[in-house]
């Protein structure tokens, strides 16, 4: 899968959690998309879509952009050992 591809894959799954969390009240809505991104999505998606983010966002519904700031940001990628 295109580096390209992979980013549309999470701009249609994180925009697919915002649109479940439109149905719910108000103020459950941001925390909400927060929680299931941090729970359910490994290190390396995270990091992508911090990535994208800082790329401007684009194509991401209002309510994940917003929900970024709840997300946790995971640690940069740990180099593979010299001589590996």
């Amino acid at each position: 899968m295109s580096h390209d591809g992979t980013q549309q894959k999470l701009v249609r799954m994180a925009n697919q959690i915002a649109t479940f969390f439109h149905s719910q009240p108000e103020a459950e809505r941001v925390q909400g998309v927060a929680t299931h991104i941090n729970k359910f999505w490994e290190s390396r998606m995270r990091r992508q879509f911090f990535e994208m983010i800082e790329d401007g966002g684009e194509g991401f519904d209002p309510l994940v952009l917003e929900a970024a700031a709840h997300i946790r940001k995971p640690a940069p990628p740990t180099p593979p050992p010299a001589g590996a």
